[in-house]
């Protein structure tokens, strides 16, 4: 991301868009449908900015107000549509990954944050995760777990992507519950993300448990 080399090239305060289900991760695309009136009005104040905004999921306390998970991850709009009706299709490349830190008193309608970059600074010049697939059992693993979901993919495609592109696309994209992305959000490297995402998909493709009884007929 142009600009962006250590953390302290970051804004020091950024919005935040909390949803629960769906994270972003460096290097990572997600495309968002913006409709309500203060994340239209965050849009736009970010694309007069740094054009940065803090994806980040919730963990209780009001409905009006609800916690914020304790990391999230920043965004750069990169891509940017205003429907016919007053809809915005943005699409976020994931940045940084961060700490909520303080939250603002601000007048803006959606809430601001200050963020703390600075334990994720490595995700602004991550290294070639080159050997993060030695073997084939990564895509063993990704195929039970499609097969299972009834889902598809375009396996060229797959086998040809930079390995951290591919285990971020797979994070963000598949539908695991919110826990379970925070947790793949969470994880420290690359590959500690890759063997989260292993075993997440091992457990959603495994058959039932061959120790319970049969069914009374």
């Amino acid at each position: 991301m142009p600009g962006y080399l250590k953390a302290s090239d970051l804004p020091q305060v950024i919005p935040v868009f909390p949803l629960d289900g769906a994270v972003l991760l460096p290097g990572g695309r997600l495309p968002l449908n913006i409709f309500e009136p203060r994340y239209l009005n965050m849009v736009d104040d970010a694309m007069a900015g740094a054009r940065i905004i803090g994806m980040v999921q919730t963990r209780g306390g009001s409905r009006e107000k609800p916690k914020l998970s304790p990391v999230g991850c920043a965004g750069r709009i990169t891509s940017y549509t205003e429907t016919p009706d007053g809809r915005y299709l943005i699409t976020l490349t994931g940045v940084c990954r961060f700490q909520p830190g303080e939250e603002l008193p601000v007048q803006t309608p959606y809430r601001q944050v200050a963020p703390k970059f600075d334990m994720y600074e490595s995700d602004l010049n991550a290294p070639p995760a080159d050997g993060l697939f030695k073997d084939t059992l990564f895509f063993d693993v990704l195929k039970n777990y499609l097969d299972a979901q009834g889902l598809e993919i375009d396996w060229e495609t797959a086998k040809n992507a930079p390995p951290d592109a591919l285990v971020n696309s797979l994070a963000i994209g598949l539908p695991f519950d919110a826990a379970e992305k925070q947790a793949l959000l969470e994880a420290y490297s690359i590959a500690d993300r890759r063997d989260a995402l292993m075993a997440l998909m091992e457990i959603d493709s495994a058959g039932p448990d061959d120790d319970e009884p049969p069914p009374v007929q």
